[in-house]
């Protein structure tokens, strides 16, 4: 028996702004949250997309995305992998001629994620408190217009993540970015730390943090 397509996912919230990381960092782009999460990173600035949004037709997200004019969609969460139907929903987004983004936190399967969308993959430091969670495995999966993100929080999350690069098969070409976590670490320490060792990593700060803060839908 086939399995149920899935029509519809819960949202957190559709809105538009620059992008603050990531390749596409500056370009306006609408994004689309998607409720839920079964991680609890102590850093996490969208525990308010753990529960509630509102249940939306698929064809009403990409309706809704469309309306923005943008060519750049991030589907984002929480973790949207996490639900039934994100797989589906980026295929559409793609199909629709636009170009898609996926922030995920690297606890997830990526085998059904079309291959033209750009996963953005965390890796989760000590740090963060769900290292456990990471699933190392799936990184061989990425291509090289993927990225791999390592959130720092201090200069043991940053020899953690130095290490982390000579063991895991990141395959060639994937961009790797260093953030530091925004109120945690400054970001010229990380910059110092990445210049001092010559790490073949990509600095990157949040932009939109230093544009607005922690305002939501921003």
């Amino acid at each position: 028996m086939a399995a149920e397509r899935v029509t519809r996912l819960k949202v957190s919230e559709i809105f538009h702004s620059l992008q603050g990381e990531a390749d596409t960092v500056g370009w306006p782009t609408v994004f689309v949250r998607l409720t839920g999460c079964p991680l609890r990173c102590q850093y996490c600035d969208t525990t308010y997309a753990f529960h509630g949004g509102e249940w939306w037709e698929l064809e009403a997200i990409l309706s809704r995305v469309r309306g923005f004019g943008t060519p750049f969609v991030c589907v984002t969460g929480g973790e949207p992998l996490a639900q039934k139907g994100c797989a589906e929903l980026l295929t559409r987004l793609c199909d629709a001629g636009l170009r898609v983004s996926l922030e995920t936190s690297g606890a997830m399967p990526l085998g059904e994620v079309d291959a033209r969308v750009s996963k953005v993959v965390d890796v989760k430091t000590p740090g963060s408190g769900e290292e456990r969670r990471n699933r190392y495995e799936e990184l061989p999966r990425l291509t090289p217009h993927d990225l791999v993100k390592f959130v720092i929080c201090s200069r043991t999350d940053y020899e953690w993540s130095r290490a982390k690069l000579g063991e895991l098969a990141v395959p060639a070409g994937c961009t790797v970015l260093f953030s530091p976590s925004h109120e945690q670490l400054a970001a010229r320490e990380l910059a110092d730390w990445i210049l001092e060792d010559r790490l073949p990593v990509r600095m990157q700060i949040q932009l939109h943090k230093y544009l607005w803060g922690d305002v939501p839908g921003k």
